[in-house]
């Protein structure tokens, strides 16, 4: 089963949003997917694909591990970590195919028969108020979800914190989470995505201000390397009943080693697109269990992302909620065939079709090739 071709394929599926895909075909005409999704960053991950194609083409798709060796020695940042990302995915759907056994098989067996899911309610907000999130927050409680996240501190940045506008921006935050929560009502969790945008000592004063609200977790309020904070806001918002989540742009165990042994988490948000692939995380979630630490993967952006984190989910036994992009685009159901990958009761059920279970509509996706985003959403990592 050698490689014959390695095709990036960049699709743009809403005015701020594109969905990017490595695709590898064997010389005995199967195609193995994987996802490397990374907003704004479209033309650097196609000349990635390219350049890393040469030493692709003829290898045995069935060397997995060796191929996906490439991880800890790639120099090219998150955009090469991405593309090697979908290259584990693509190399285990190929594995699966040709074993005729879906993926979670291939890695030990399901523990369970659905994935339960939480609803990002963040791009399906329109209009950007209170009122707008809270209806977006219902819209998902009537699909099914019993858990809801929102980003909704844009546009503040903690650098320009004494600025009024900014003021009034992390007002209107508070604002539309206070909604959200009354709109479910007590019996949903509500998480909050904070996007790196506050001090340690504004996000103390979050949390303060938060309390009253009952979340069930706070994430990414400061940045990432900033370990001795990140642990000491753990404690505050433990006090307060709520975990503290992060990591999701983290590559390689080595990386999540460091968080771990800072204390810095009680959520790790290993994403499938950026971590290195089932292999990696699984590595991941296992040393995260040594400590106590849950996993809920980061995951809100397109189909075939999607399919591989309810095949790694399904096996991980420190597993919380996967997270899904809700209400951004019918295409999220559209673009592949296989598996029916729409969402019941708040869970995602689990493919016993072989590999991935799922393949792009080609044609109907190279109907709308990536476009440069005039106004992308902020973050780039789409959370």
């Amino acid at each position: 089963m050698r490689i014959a071709a390695v095709e990036f394929l960049g699709v743009n599926v809403t005015p701020k949003t594109n969905w990017c895909f490595l695709l590898l075909r064997t010389t005995c005409g199967r195609t193995g997917t994987g996802e490397c999704t990374l907003s704004d960053h479209e033309a650097l991950l196609a000349a990635e694909a390219a350049r890393l194609a040469p030493g692709l083409i003829g290898e045995d798709a069935r060397a997995r591990n060796r191929l996906a060796r490439l991880l800890p020695h790639a120099p090219g940042g998150l955009v090469t970590h991405s593309l090697v990302s979908a290259l584990e995915q693509a190399l285990w759907d190929l594995a699966g195919q040709e074993a005729g056994r879906p993926i979670h098989a291939l890695q030990g067996g399901a523990l369970r028969e659905t994935v339960p899911l939480y609803a990002n309610i963040n791009r399906g907000a329109d209009p950007r108020t209170p009122e707008g999130f809270a209806a977006a927050a219902r819209r998902a409680v009537a699909s099914g979800f019993r858990a809801v996240k929102l980003a909704p501190f844009e546009p503040m940045v903690w650098e320009d914190a004494a600025n009024p506008a900014q003021r009034a921006a992390y007002a209107e935050g508070l604002a539309r989470i206070a909604a959200v929560r009354d709109a479910v009502g007590p019996g949903v969790d509500v998480m909050v995505d904070a996007h790196w945008r506050f001090s340690p000592g504004g996000a103390a004063g979050l949390i303060r201000d938060l309390a009253p609200l009952d979340l069930f977790w706070l994430e990414c309020p400061v940045a990432e390397a900033n370990h001795a904070e990140i642990r000491r806001l753990r404690g505050l918002a433990n006090a307060q009943g709520m975990r503290l989540a992060g990591a999701e742009t983290l590559a390689g165990l080595a990386a999540y080693r460091r968080i771990i042994e800072a204390g810095c988490y009680d959520v790790l948000m290993p994403d499938i697109k950026y971590a290195g692939g089932h292999g990696e995380i699984t590595r991941i979630a296992a040393l995260a269990q040594t400590a106590g630490i849950e996993i809920a993967p980061h995951n809100p952006t397109g189909p075939i992302c999607h399919g591989h984190s309810v095949q790694l989910c399904a096996t991980l036994p420190n597993l919380l909620p996967l997270e899904v992009q809700f209400g951004e685009t019918e295409r999220f159901f559209t673009m592949t065939r296989g598996a029916d990958q729409r969402f019941s009761d708040g869970c995602a059920p689990l493919p016993a079709t072989p590999g991935l279970g799922l393949a792009l509509d080609e044609a109907a996706a190279r109907e709308t090739p990536w476009q440069p985003m005039a106004r992308p959403w902020l973050d780039p990592r789409l959370g």
